[in-house]
C-alpha cells in the first residue's frame, strides 16, 4: 500500500523530471545563439555547401526560419505542434521532422535490444566463475576482474573499426556497413555490448563475494542447499545494487553510439542528433533529445520496478543489510601482473618523453615498429612512442580530474536522492556527445571543453549508485536501531550511510577510469575534445583510427596503453584507503551486531 510519504517523493521525483527536462530542451533551444555563429550562416552552408553567401542571402534565410525573433518564439511552436503530431520541418532538408525522427529511434532501438543482450550474456560470462566457486564457498577472490577491465577498457570506436575490417570485410562474414537485415546489427551490437556488459559484470563480480560471505549464505551451506539456488539469491541481492547502473548503459547505447553508427554507417537517433547539432538544424536536434529524454524516463522506471521486485519486502520492514566486501585474500599473481603493468607503462611514458612528439618526417610515413622507432610512426611520419609519453600526463591527469569531480558530485546528489532522483535519470539520457557539442558552443573545441562536457553526464552512475546503497543502509536493522536510540543525522551519516558507501563508489569510480579516457576519445574523435597536433591517447586512437586496416601499430600503442590503466585500475580497488573505509565499516557492523 502506498504511503503519503511514498506518494510525496513520487511527485517530487515527477516534478525533478519535468522540471530537468525542460532545462535540457531549452539548452537545446539556445545551441544557436551559444555558438557564437551566425545560424543562418550554417544552415545556408549545410544546404548547399557554399563558404561565401552574400548578405541578401542570409537575410533570405533568417527571414524564412524566423531566427531575428530568438529562441523562445521557435521552442513555443514546437513545443505547441507536439500534441498534434507537428514537430516541424528541417531547417536543413525542408522535409518534415517527425518520420525522421522515428525512424531513427526505431533503428536506434533495435540496435540497442541486440546490443543489450550482449551486454546480458558478457556480463553474465565474466561473473560465471565467481557465482560457480561462491555458491561451493570456494571463493578465494574476484577472478574475473582484470578480464573485465580489460573488456571494458576497448574503445567502442575502435572495436566497431576492427569488426567491420576482419568480420566484415576480410571474412565477409556480416556486413561491414548499412542497415539491412538482422545481420547487420550483429557487429554494431558486439561493438557496443561487450565493454558494457564488461563493466556491468564487474561491478557484479565485485559484489558477489560481499553476498557470498553473509549469514544466510553460510547457513544455506551449512544446511546442504543446492548450490544453484544459494548463486541465484546471491545474484538477486546484488543486482539490486547494480541495477540502477543499467540505466547510463542502456541510454549510452542509444543516443551514445555515435561513432560506431559513422563506422557502420547506420541511421540511428545519435547520429541524427549530431548532424543536426552540426548544422544547427533545431527542429530535428529538439526532437531527437526528447526522444532520448522520454526514453531515460521510462528505462529509469523500470529499473525502480525491477529493483523493487528483486528487494520484495526488504525495503519496507528493514530486513535488508548493505553489502560490504569481505576481506578477501588477494594472489600474489595479481600483484605481480599489476606490478608488471605498472613497470612497463611508466617505461613507455619514460621513453616517449625524451623524444620529440611534433617532428614531422614525411619520408617516414606509417612505417612498421623499428628500433628507430619502437611503436611505429603514424600517418605525418611522427613518431607514436613520444607522442604515447608525451600526452600520458595529460590524459591521465584529465581524466582522473573528471573522474573525481564526478564521482564527488555524484555522492552529493545521490544522498539527496528524494530531491535529485528526476534530474539524474534525466541527465543520464543526455549523450556525452550532444553535452559536448552543448559546451563546446560556449568554450570552443577544447581538452576542457570535453571534460566540463563528460562531467555534466557523467556524475549519473555514481548518483545512481549513491542512492540505491543508501535506501538499503536505511533500511538495515542496525540503522533503524540506532535511530530508535535517538541517533542524530550527523552520527548516521558518519558511523552509517558513509562508511557503507563510500568504499563502493571510490571502486566504481577507480573502474570507471579507463572508460573516462574512452568517453574522452570519442569526443576527440568526432572533433570536439583535444585538437591536433596536441598529443593525447584518445586522440592519437581517433587520427590513427582509418588506418586500422593498413597499418594497425598506429592504434596499438594507445590501445596497450589503456589496457595497462585498466589492469592497473582494477589493482586499484584493492588500495590502503578502500581497505581501511572496508574495515571502518565492518568493524562498525560487528560492534552494531554484538550489542543487539
Amino acid at each position: 500500500m502506498s504511503t503519503p510519504s511514498a506518494g510525496r517523493a513520487r511527485r517530487r521525483a515527477a516534478a525533478g523530471r519535468a522540471g530537468a527536462a525542460s532545462l535540457l530542451l531549452a539548452a537545446v533551444a539556445l545551441l544557436p545563439w551559444l555558438s557564437g555563429t551566425d545560424p543562418a550562416l550554417t544552415v545556408l552552408r549545410a544546404r548547399s555547401a557554399d563558404q561565401d553567401p552574400t548578405p541578401g542571402q542570409l537575410a533570405a534565410v533568417r527571414a524564412e526560419l524566423g531566427l531575428d525573433e530568438g529562441p523562445l518564439p521557435h521552442l513555443v511552436r514546437w513545443l505547441t505542434g507536439l500534441p498534434r503530431g507537428d514537430a516541424g520541418v528541417s531547417w536543413v532538408s525542408g522535409e518534415p521532422v517527425l518520420p525522421q525522427v522515428a525512424n531513427a529511434f526505431a533503428v536506434s532501438l533495435t540496435l540497442m535490444l541486440g546490443a543489450l543482450a550482449v551486454t546480458v550474456a558478457v556480463a553474465g560470462l565474466v561473473c560465471v566463475r565467481t557465482l560457480h566457486l561462491g555458491s561451493r564457498r570456494r571463493l578465494r577472490l574476484r577472478r574475473a576482474g582484470v578480464a573485465a577491465a580489460v573488456l571494458a577498457a576497448l574503445p567502442k570506436f575502435l572495436l566497431a573499426a576492427l569488426l567491420a575490417t576482419v568480420c566484415g570485410v576480410w571474412l565477409g562474414w556480416f556486413p561491414a556497413a548499412g542497415w539491412a537485415g538482422p545481420q547487420a546489427m550483429v557487429l554494431p551490437a558486439l561493438a557496443l555490448g561487450v565493454p558494457s556488459g564488461a563493466m556491468i559484470g564487474g561491478l557484479l563480480d565485485q559484489s558477489l563475494p560481499a553476498a557470498f560471505h553473509e549469514p544466510w549464505a553460510r547457513n544455506a551451506y551449512a544446511c546442504g542447499f543446492p548450490p544453484g539456488r544459494t548463486a541465484r539469491h546471491a545474484l538477486r541481492r546484488t543486482l539490486a545494487g547494480v541495477l540502477p547502473q543499467l540505466l547510463p548503459t542502456v541510454v549510452a547505447l542509444v543516443g551514445g553510439a555515435v561513432a560506431v553508427e559513422k563506422i557502420f554507417n547506420i541511421p540511428g537517433l545519435g547520429r541524427l542528433a549530431l548532424d543536426a547539432a552540426t548544422a544547427q538544424d533545431l527542429p530535428p536536434l529538439q526532437t531527437a533529445t526528447l526522444a532520448l529524454v522520454l526514453l531515460g524516463i521510462a528505462a529509469g522506471l523500470l529499473v525502480q520496478g525491477l529493483r523493487r521486485a528483486l528487494l520484495g519486502p526488504a525495503l519496507r520492514d528493514g530486513a535488508l543489510p548493505t553489502l560490504h566486501l569481505p576481506p578477501l585474500p588477494g594472489r600474489r599473481s595479481v600483484r605481480v601482473l599489476a606490478g608488471c603493468c605498472a613497470v612497463v607503462l611508466l617505461g613507455l611514458v619514460v621513453a616517449g618523453l625524451l623524444r620529440d612528439p611534433l617532428h614531422v618526417d614525411t619520408a617516414a610515413r606509417l612505417l612498421p615498429p623499428s628500433p628507430a622507432h619502437p611503436l611505429g610512426t603514424d600517418s605525418l611520419g611522427r613518431d607514436l612512442l613520444a607522442r604515447l609519453g608525451h600526452g600520458a600526463l595529460r590524459t591521465a591527469g584529465v581524466a582522473l580530474a573528471v573522474t573525481a569531480a564526478s564521482a564527488a558530485l555524484g555522492l552529493l546528489l545521490g544522498m539527496a536522492s528524494r530531491a535529485s532522483a528526476g534530474l539524474t535519470e534525466v541527465m543520464s539520457t543526455l549523450p556525452a556527445v550532444l553535452a559536448g557539442l552543448l559546451t563546446t558552443a560556449v568554450t570552443g573545441p577544447s581538452v576542457w571543453g570535453a571534460a566540463l562536457a563528460v562531467c555534466l553526464v557523467g556524475w549519473t552512475p555514481y548518483a545512481a549508485q549513491t542512492a540505491a546503497l543508501l535506501e538499503q543502509e536505511r533500511a538495515a536493522g542496525h540503522t533503524l536501531a540506532s535511530t530508535s536510540l535517538g541517533a542524530g543525522r550527523l552520527h548516521l551519516l558518519r558511523r552509517h550511510l558513509l562508511p557503507a558507501v563510500l568504499p563502493a563508489v571510490l571502486r566504481n569510480a577507480v573502474l570507471r577510469l579507463p572508460t573516462t579516457v574512452l568517453v574522452l576519445a570519442s569526443l576527440g574523435f568526432l572533433g570536439l575534445g583535444e585538437q591536433p597536433p596536441t598529443p593525447e591517447w584518445g586522440r592519437l586512437l581517433s587520427e590513427n583510427q582509418p588506418y586500422v586496416e593498413l597499418a594497425p601499430w598506429t592504434v596499438l600503442g594507445p590501445a596497450c596503453a589503456l589496457v595497462l590503466l585498466s589492469v592497473l585500475s582494477v589493482a586499484g580497488t584493492g588500495t590502503p584507503l578502500l581497505r581501511r573505509t572496508n574495515g571502518r565499516w565492518r568493524r562498525g557492523a560487528e560492534r552494531q551486531e554484538g550489542g543487539s
